[in-house]
């Protein structure tokens, strides 16, 4: 694992899940998160998100951190595997339960769903189930299948609503009232596993992250991140989420609806292509050269 990085000094880090090989939109945040360290001087960590294995797919890690050196894009240490963190994450989560945060779910999501409708709450929120407290005051019979993390503002003012404010480098000001966009989200999965929001948090902390850069896709995340590093007592990194390539529908091109495998052929045109989203051009007749020219327009648009 790398380690954390003294104060003052500037870390970011490209956390991609081997579900697949990188597409054109993973370069994008790729590229942004590995500027951004450059343009200030810091370090760039590359972590492996494969908290979520059943997901995974054989060889796709070694395929990413190969893309990766195609374009240029080293990292500073070797890379981070969140499949080797279940310790750090049982220990996250035991402080949480033992400060009154995190409560056992034994809620399927039928039961979930039946008891939204009979509140007469829409049940989805991009596919996901806002969870209405169901099991706050214990699970009254029920077996424990998740661990839920409480949306309060303190473990003492249960009923209270929480509303997340934070400031986005390139969104500007943003608010959310996790309370009744999300619910109580999981910490730790029905089927042991650990939810994302869990692990990024007590990653970032741990690797120093002080600053993210990805998706404005994931930009819906931050809130409840937020509030787990405030309930970690871990620092709040500075975030950027930066613009998002489309696909032919609309939505975000991912591998889900199809998007192919990042072309490093020529990885001096997939590196502009990725710029051009940023809205950064940049000159150089090879990697080398176009991505030092790059790293300082990043510099002198993104680095006061």
């Amino acid at each position: 694992m790398a380690a954390p990085a003294a104060a003052g000094t500037y870390t970011g880090r490209f956390a991609p899940s081997p579900t697949g090989p990188l597409h054109s939109g993973s370069l994008v945040a790729a590229l942004a998160s590995w500027l951004d360290a450059r343009a200030h001087g810091g370090r760039w960590l590359v972590r492996i998100e494969d908290v979520d294995q059943p997901r995974c797919v054989p060889g796709a890690e070694a395929m990413i951190l190969w893309q990766l050196a195609a374009c240029g894009l080293h990292a500073d240490e070797v890379p981070l595997r969140q499949s080797a963190r279940h310790a750090a994450y049982e220990r996250a989560l035991g402080r949480l339960r033992t400060a009154g945060w995190a409560y056992p779910c034994g809620c399927t999501r039928k039961a979930i769903d039946e008891v939204l409708r009979g509140l007469g709450v829409a049940p989805a929120r991009h596919g996901e189930l806002v969870y209405p407290g169901i099991c706050r005051g214990g699970l009254h019979g029920k077996p424990a299948r998740a661990m839920r993390m409480l949306t309060a503002p303190s473990p003492s003012q249960p009923e209270a609503t929480l509303c997340i404010e934070w400031s986005d480098r390139r969104l500007g000001a943003q608010c959310q009232d996790v309370s009744h966009a999300v619910g109580d989200f999981v910490l730790k999965r029905a089927d042991g596993w650990w939810a994302y929001q869990l692990a990024v948090v007590v990653d970032d902390a741990a690797q120093g992250v002080t600053h993210v850069v990805r998706g404005a896709d994931l930009a819906d995340n931050t809130p409840r991140q937020i509030h787990l590093q405030r309930a970690l007592g871990v620092p709040r990194p500075a975030y950027l989420h930066t613009p998002l390539v489309l696909a032919a529908d609309g939505q975000k091109l991912s591998k889900q609806n199809g998007a192919q495998p990042l072309d490093t052929r020529d990885p001096l045109a997939a590196l502009r292509d990725a710029a051009s989203v940023l809205g950064l051009q940049a000159e150089g007749a090879d990697v080398a050269t176009w991505l030092a020219d790059a790293t300082a327009r990043w510099r002198a648009r993104w680095s006061a």
